[in-house]
């Protein structure tokens, strides 16, 4: 099998820019990465099913191919991706419009709780699954862990009977 030199140029110029814009904080470039990766796959999963040839039906020749089928599997393999680059295309352009209701702006900030999250002491009590109160008043945690158990959980009510 011989490749087509400028499809696999096309293809790594299409993945290659992708990337580069998948790397970009603005919701819109980043969704047109996806898409460039996406046809970039694709056109590889072209060059991966060989040269043209008759179409794949069993038993059937063509006079410009002869006996050479082509392969359904590419094929059947790029209609799947096309379905899903669509599926992820819509559900980022979803993202992004709800961004723009929210902030009305297309760049993405950085998260303020990741970065407390990141500069958090690694010590046993500053795990978040710790089992320490904090004090009301001085936001310090306590030894006395939270209170939980039967006597915290709701009283049953007074006065009714069980029949």
């Amino acid at each position: 099998m011989v490749a087509n030199l400028f499809l696999l140029l096309a293809a790594g110029t299409l993945i290659s820019a992708g990337v580069y814009m998948l790397m970009d904080r603005a919701m819109t470039k980043m969704i047109m990465g996806l898409m460039l990766i996406g046809n970039g796959a694709n056109l590889l999963l072209l060059i991966s099913g060989g040269g043209a040839g008759a179409p794949p039906v069993k038993g059937r020749e063509n006079e410009v191919y002869g006996d050479t089928v082509a392969d359904p599997l590419a094929q059947a393999m790029i209609l799947t991706a096309i379905v899903i680059s669509m599926a992820i295309t819509a559900f980022m352009l979803s993202l992004a419009y709800r961004q723009y209701r929210y902030r009305t702006e297309d760049f993405i900030q950085d998260d303020v709780e990741d970065v407390a999250l990141s500069v958090r002491r690694s010590i046993a009590s500053a795990a978040p699954d710790h089992d320490a109160s904090d004090d009301p008043e001085t936001g310090r945690m306590t030894s006395e862990g939270d209170e939980f158990g039967p006597e915290s959980f709701e009283q049953p009510l007074k006065g009714e009977k069980d029949d």
